[in-house]
């Protein structure tokens, strides 16, 4: 049984940081290398410029994502428990446990455990929301007991 919220927490608290990370880094390499090329040619007319502008505009995206994840993330109460599923539980079903909190998947505790964390809008979650301890969700033509919220 997982009941560790603190360690599960700070798991994705470091998944989210790595994302932030490694998007930064992304656009910093993307901005110097545009900055090394010739600065006064056309974007339309340079598809290296235009692709490095796309690529740095999909990052730019990524990293405001994983930004509004980890603001999303602060927003748990690592400490409160509640007996319905909703944002911040740790729910343990047949098959899978699961962290409602924000999209990151499968996180791996250091006792080996995985957990899914999913976000309020994952399908699944909308088939558990509100439930507690011994009720049953259908998920993709599978039923699953819940076994415990934490």
């Amino acid at each position: 049984m997982i009941t560790n919220k603190e360690e599960l927490f700070i798991k994705c608290l470091d998944a989210v940081n790595k994302q932030i990370s490694k998007y930064q880094n992304e656009m910093d390499e993307i901005k110097e290398s545009m900055e090394n090329n010739d600065a006064h040619t056309d974007y339309d007319e340079d598809d290296t410029k235009g692709q490095l502008l796309n690529d740095f505009e999909k990052y730019a995206e990524y990293l405001d994502n994983s930004r509004k994840m980890k603001e999303k993330l602060s927003r748990i109460d690592h400490t409160h428990y509640s007996e319905t599923i909703d944002f911040g539980s740790i729910v343990e079903t047949t098959e899978n446990y699961y962290f409602i909190s924000v999209a990151l998947g499968k996180i791996v505790l250091e006792e080996g455990a995985t957990v899914y964390a999913i976000s309020t809008e994952a399908p699944i979650f909308q088939e558990m929301k509100g439930k507690k301890e011994g009720d049953s969700f259908s998920f993709n033509g599978k039923t699953q007991e819940i076994k415990g919220v934490h």
